[in-house]
């Protein structure tokens, strides 16, 4: 059906190595992004952000030597000035990746996909 091997991001220490799954790394990426003030949830669209690498719906990684670049697809709650909550998002994403995997972010790239109006909202639409 789909590819079930795990990537991992893995770092040799003195006493073996850590390995953390990129899958870990897009779950950190999504619960911050959604921590935002303004963000209602992460979206995706045809150009398929979800792959058989990185399955977390929104979220697509470029790992490689200690860094990762994140490209995140959001929906944006009506009335929010998107540019700030694309900045908070950013920011929010790289200090949470940042603080809990050890890995340098390179690239927060935030892709708005569309506005959701409170009515939709609540009813999960």
């Amino acid at each position: 059906m789909g590819d079930t091997k795990k990537e991992y991001v893995v770092s040799p220490e003195e006493k073996g190595s850590i390995n953390i799954s990129e899958d870990v790394v897009a779950a950190i990426a999504v619960s911050a992004a959604l921590e935002v003030d303004g963000v209602c949830e992460l979206a995706q669209n045809s150009s398929g952000y979800r792959s058989k690498k990185n399955a977390i719906k929104g979220v697509k990684l470029t790992i490689g030597d200690g860094s990762v670049i994140v490209d995140l697809q959001i929906l944006v709650k009506y009335g929010q000035p998107i540019p700030q909550v694309a900045q908070n998002v950013q920011e929010a994403v790289a200090n949470a990746i940042e603080s809990m995997t050890e890995l340098k972010v390179c690239q927060v790239n935030v892709r708005i996909n569309g506005v959701t109006f409170a009515e939709n909202a609540a009813s999960g639409q």
